[in-house]
């Protein structure tokens, strides 16, 4: 048996194919204001109803010209002004110009655009310093940034704050978008006391569900706070009862490892199925997924660190396939010079935290934040990437390449 077939532990390749293969996205769509519809993901393809720019228009301040006029060498009389959303009425016939503003239409008889830095006013007419343009020199043409009836937005695609104008560009009130899914979480532990309260001996304070909740909202998806569960059987058990009627997926923090107190694997066996249970992956080894009746359950470690690696590894791409985000891609890997060691033993694929920068020749390097403990959150906060070292790896030194993952816009 080698150094990396742990007893017991799945491969995270094999638990993230599992988990994705066994998602069907969500199908339920509507029609939404486009100015309420940011996050959400696109139901079907978005073509442009019109073109933009919907008629020829200046590209820049300046003269509107037929070129042929300009290799007769003489002043053309101002015949009119294009103004932006106010264009020249008629046609503009030789030996004539019209004065115009970037934006605004071309006017009939015009087939080039002349700037005004090359343009000198007499009293005479207007002379320019060149002789000679191209057919359409600075004029738009229609359709130049999109052709009616073109897609813009493919279906699966979730819609950003540069989406948004571009479908107001085109006249676009309403968009058909999905259902967001429904994410009930919930923490456990007899230990964790909510923020604004005192701790006693033994208690700390319940920080994962507001990091769950963060990424749920991040994912796009409706997030449900059921609060703090204590460790008791009947409780537990009534509370994921609540959460399966409610939500598409359930997602517990603690209670998945091995303790006395660890009741939600024995729930699952009772109502519920777990697919795998204990992954090859630090930290968040206790991770558990399964299904109860038509909800995913996913049940992360109690480890602050271990329980936001878990969502961001393993949770992001099942709720990216189940909102039916079929543009979301898995975070990239890059190579990276090590320059600081980083501790590792063979067996799983580790995660670490480290803060990336890319050199004067234009490498990346990363260094530790420090502290790889599942409990210490902080050097979680000041990182900006995770450095993911090989399940059969061991010990990095200073100077060898490592692949890391810039953090996508999830955790920022």
């Amino acid at each position: 048996m080698g150094c990396c077939d742990t007893p017991g532990l799945m491969p995270i390749d094999s638990a993230l194919t599992k988990i994705v293969a066994g998602i069907s996205p969500l199908t339920d769509a509507f029609d939404m204001p486009l100015d309420e519809a940011i996050g959400y993901v696109i139901a079907e393809d978005v073509r442009s109803p019109i073109n933009v720019p919907p008629f020829a228009n200046s590209a820049m301040d300046g003269y509107a010209i037929h070129r042929d006029d300009l290799a007769l060498g003489k002043p053309l009389v101002i015949a009119g002004r294009s103004f932006a959303g106010v264009p020249f009425a008629g046609e503009c016939t030789p030996g004539n110009c019209i004065r115009i503003m970037t934006g605004a239409k071309i006017p009939l008889g015009c087939n080039a655009v002349i700037m005004q830095e090359l343009a000198e006013v007499t009293d005479q007419g207007v002379t320019f310093s060149v002789t000679k343009v191209a057919d359409q020199n600075n004029i738009r043409p229609i359709g130049d940034d999109v052709f009616q009836n073109d897609v813009v937005l493919k279906q699966g695609a979730r819609l950003t704050p540069r989406d948004i104008p571009l479908l107001a560009s085109l006249g676009v009130a309403t968009v058909k978008v999905l259902r967001r899914p429904k994410i009930a979480f919930f923490s456990t532990g007899d230990e964790l006391r909510p923020l604004g309260s005192t701790l006693k001996e033994g208690q700390i304070y319940d920080s994962n569900r507001y990091g769950i909740k963060a990424l749920v909202k991040n994912f796009g998806c409706e997030a449900l706070d059921l609060g703090v569960i204590p460790d008791d059987y009947e409780t537990l058990k009534q509370t994921f009862l609540k959460a399966k009627n409610e939500a598409d997926v359930v997602i517990t923090s603690g209670g998945v490892s091995v303790g006395e107190a660890d009741f939600i694997k024995d729930i699952l066996d009772d109502i519920g199925q777990i697919g795998f249970w204990k992954l090859a992956i630090k930290p968040g080894k206790p991770f558990a997924y399964g299904t109860i009746d038509d909800a995913i359950f996913c049940g992360l470690p109690g480890n602050p660190v271990s329980a936001m690696l878990t969502m961001y590894v393993l949770v992001q791409p099942m709720l990216a396939k189940l909102s039916g985000h079929s543009q979301w891609k898995q975070p990239e890997s890059i190579p990276a010079i090590a320059t600081s060691m980083f501790k590792k033993a063979p067996g799983r694929t580790d995660y670490q935290r480290g803060i990336y920068q890319i050199n004067e020749q234009g490498q990346f390097e990363v260094a530790t934040t420090g502290n790889q403990g599942s409990g210490a959150f902080r050097s979680m906060s000041v990182a900006n990437c995770f450095v993911v070292l090989e399940q059969d790896r061991g010990r990095v030194q200073t100077g060898e390449t490592v692949n890391i993952q810039l953090f996508n816009s999830t955790l920022y």
